[in-house]
């Protein structure tokens, strides 16, 4: 199954000008050839190597249309592309980077590309993408605010308005006191697709924090535990069998019916785990440490703060990349970065049992993300390849 094209996605297309007519980058892509390169990590059973390559994304992904054991068999894409910011970023140490680094570090990269051309870039990349997923295959963009809107035109466009699945705000960094006149900036968004109806999804969920426990358990009984009530009614009348007859006297109301029997009802009762209202209305105790161990389902707005002091200057938050790899990928699935940066997709993938290629133009990137792996006990068997 290729990537969609427009016409088969009910007409929508972004349009901007120097956009090709009939829009397929693998036909515009030479040949691309990858340096011989040294085994690093311990050799996967399968025989299996992941991949750290050197070069422009688009020929190497290109190249990777051509592997029979990467083609149509990436599970998991997470890309954290440029965000058409007009920055030269610099730095790229494993103790510190940022944008405003000194000139005497080394450059990492330029996010110069700009409007049709940023999008057209951008555009060449997501085909190819498409196009190696899975079937049951998931892609992540980490995009901003001011370029965001457009990139989503375009996932529409190639993947079809309908696998679009969420649209999550990521809190990046706490508030900042800018002068500038408007509302300071703390997020980003990660746009999340499927490359069909099918996808992988093992759930998402979260630890509860104190204020979430406090809020959902707002009782507290004299040990000081904490705990809600839920109706011991459901809907839905039952006239013949236990849950619907009497119990200590009451009924169920009108249209409902006993969520237990009254054998399990009165046992309940005599483990206090009944409350009672001031006007006879029984209701089941919920405590909070019977079920905060089972955590909660994750929302699409995410608390996930980058490090402070990165090894890279676009360096992201590493529990963020572990929850979706763990999302939306099965161990030994193979996971693809093309915008590797620091390589904390690629760390994450290692950490949780995946196989993984990662891809990046800047040597600075290749040289933190290969650090970072490499000092991963028991680091799988990974190669360091140049494209040229």
């Amino acid at each position: 199954m290729g990537a969609r094209t427009p016409h088969q996605n009910r007409g929508i297309a972004l349009v901007y000008p120097g956009k090709p007519s009939a829009p397929d980058p693998v036909a515009e892509v030479g040949p691309v050839r990858f340096r011989p390169a040294s085994v690093i990590g311990q050799a996967r059973l399968d025989g299996w190597v992941n991949r750290l390559i050197l070069g422009d994304s688009l020929p190497v992904l290109r190249a990777l249309l051509d592997d029979h054991t990467v083609a149509q068999r990436i599970r998991l894409v997470y890309i954290d592309p440029p965000f058409s910011t007009d920055h030269e970023y610099r730095g790229g140490s494993l103790r510190t980077a940022t944008v405003s680094a000194s000139r005497r570090d080394p450059k990492a990269y330029d996010d110069r590309l700009a409007g049709p051309e940023y999008l057209e870039f951008l555009r060449q990349r997501l085909v190819l993408l498409g196009r190696l997923l899975a079937d049951d295959g998931s892609i992540y963009v980490h995009i901003d605010y001011k370029v965001g809107h457009y990139v989503r035109v375009l996932l529409d466009e190639i993947f079809g308005q309908d696998h679009f699945i969420n649209d999550i705000a990521r809190v990046k960094c706490n508030p900042k006191n800018f002068p500038r006149k408007a509302y300071g900036n703390i997020k980003d968004m990660i746009l999340f697709y499927s490359k069909g109806k099918d996808r992988v999804w093992n759930g998402a969920r979260e630890e509860m924090a104190q204020e979430d426990i406090a809020r959902l358990f707002p009782k507290m009984d004299g040990e000081g535990r904490r705990y809600t009530t839920t109706p011991l009614h459901a809907p839905g009348e039952t006239q013949n069998g236990p849950t619907g007859r009497p119990w200590r006297g009451l009924k169920p109301p009108r249209g409902r019916h006993w969520r237990y029997d009254p054998e399990e009802l009165s046992r309940l009762d005599r483990e206090g785990l009944i409350e009672w209202s001031t006007t006879g209305n029984p209701r089941k105790k919920i405590y909070a440490d019977e079920v905060v161990g089972a955590a909660k389902k994750r929302q699409d707005i995410w608390h996930f703060k980058d490090p402070a002091y990165p090894s890279y200057p676009t360096e992201k938050n590493l529990d963020m990349l572990k929850a979706i790899v763990e999302a939306s990928s099965e161990p030994d699935d193979i996971v693809l970065d093309c915008f590797t940066g620091s390589g904390t997709t690629l760390v994450a993938a290692e950490l949780c049992g995946r196989r993984w290629i990662g891809v990046d133009s800047s040597p600075v990137a290749i040289r933190v993300a290969r650090s970072r792996l490499v000092a991963i006990r028991h680091i799988s068997a990974f190669r360091v390849l140049r494209a040229s």
